[in-house]
């Protein structure tokens, strides 16, 4: 199969330092809202990998997402929104990247070349057949996130990716892999820009759409969230009021009792039904 990097293909536009700042927002949005439109042209790849992770997690499994730079740091930030949003284990959905911690503020040199680091990372979670592994990587070609597959897939996990590159090493290791083809960066071979808005509207669709199967969601409330602010704790106690038509003295004791929305609804209908 014939593999060309769009990612890093040359931009659309031509001396951007001559742009002015007017001419230069107003491309990038040009470009940015093409995204949106890739990401529906993938949208099958994307329901079957989140069949594939929902199956994982109610057997036990976890959810681990590895990639080096930008990619790496996405994964993070979406693993890390898992617990305050649905209230689940910060263990079930791990991001990994290369480098390590220190690499989600500072790149770490070469680390993303390596081809057993991956492994090893994820060897430190003791990870296993009952976990599915995705990896995230704009280019397609990074070493440190094809190796890791490479290796789990001889290992029996399931793997997938998140990749801006069509018939890319990593689209052809990952079993279930998502291609969304966003083309060349406003700057070029920036991949951080188009390609990394992509990743994110896939995460928020992965970890929404599995969280909402697991029954972490209900209705379209964060039930099951963190109360760990009190704009946390205000929003908490509005959907208990709309849920019971209770008044906010009510659905505030509530909450104070159960500290919990679902336990806090579900409590409150048992006292409606006496």
């Amino acid at each position: 199969m014939s593999f060309t990097k769009t990612t890093e293909q040359d931009s659309h536009y031509n001396d951007l330092e001559k742009m002015s700042v007017n001419e230069i927002i107003i491309s990038m949005n040009a470009e940015d809202k093409t995204v949106p439109l890739a990401v529906e042209k993938s949208l099958p790849q994307i329901e079957i990998l989140i069949q594939k992770v929902v199956e994982k997690l109610k057997n036990g499994g976890r959810l681990f997402y590895i990639g080096a730079g930008t990619s790496g740091r996405l994964g993070i930030l979406d693993a890390s929104e898992c617990p305050p949003t649905f209230g689940v284990s910060h263990n079930l959905v791990i991001g990994l990247i290369a480098g390590g911690d220190t690499a989600i503020r500072k790149a770490v040199e070469n680390a993303e070349d390596s081809t057993t680091q991956g492994w090893k990372d994820l060897q430190d979670y003791d990870i296993s057949e009952k976990d599915i592994v995705v990896g995230i990587a704009a280019s397609g070609t990074t070493p440190y996130v094809v190796s890791t597959l490479k290796k789990c897939n001889e290992e029996g996990l399931i793997t997938g990716c998140i990749t801006c590159n069509k018939n890319s090493p990593l689209s052809l290791t990952a079993q279930y892999p998502i291609e969304v083809i966003v083309g060349p960066e406003f700057l070029t071979g920036s991949s951080r820009m188009k390609a990394g808005t992509a990743q994110k509207l896939v995460l928020n669709m992965i970890t929404t759409a599995t969280m909402i199967q697991l029954g972490r969601v209900k209705d379209n409330k964060m039930v099951d969230m963190q109360l760990s602010n009190n704009k946390l704790v205000d929003r908490g106690i509005k959907m208990i009021m709309n849920a019971l038509n209770v008044s906010e003295k009510e659905a505030s004791k509530l909450l104070e009792e159960h500290q919990s929305v679902r336990q806090s609804i579900a409590h409150g209908r048992q006292q409606q039904n006496r």
